[in-house]
């Protein structure tokens, strides 16, 4: 089994949605984590965003990368740029792939209305589903 880590700055959100999409969607050859440089809480719109996709990341904590230091990944995949500058060098001969996708609490903050915001929640979550399902053939060109 192949271990993942999606890594972002606040562990809040878009990593959150990229391990619950990767555990839905890859396991049982894929184990999924997330973490970020800077942990904060799990973002509640997230969740519910999630939640309609049929994924539940309910039960999902924020954690730092320091959490996993010792776990030997197969990829650390960074999906904003801030980790990406800050990736911890510790994941050592884990491959490193770069795949920024937007904020969805910055998208939020200008939202009209709370179906506004959760509409940026919703485009996000569809674009790392998107990016989650080709993972296995873009491990296999990475060989």
């Amino acid at each position: 089994m192949k271990k993942i880590l999606f890594l972002c700055t606040g562990n809040s959100c878009r990593s959150q949605m990229a391990e619950g999409w990767a555990d839905k969607l890859l396991a049982p050859n894929y184990k999924a984590f997330s973490a970020g440089t800077k942990p904060g809480i799990l973002d509640p719109r997230a969740v519910k965003v999630m939640a309609e996709a049929g994924v539940d990341i309910s039960g999902h904590r924020a954690k730092g990368a320091e959490e996993f230091k010792d776990v030997a990944f197969d990829l650390v995949v960074t999906v904003c740029d801030n980790a990406r500058e800050t990736c911890p060098v510790w994941f050592g001969k884990s491959k490193k792939l770069h795949q920024s996708f937007e904020d969805p609490p910055f998208l939020a903050k200008s939202a009209a209305s709370e179906e506004e915001a959760l509409a940026h929640y919703r485009r996000v979550r569809d674009q790392i589903k998107e990016f989650v399902k080709n993972m296995p053939a873009t491990l296999e060109a990475m060989k």
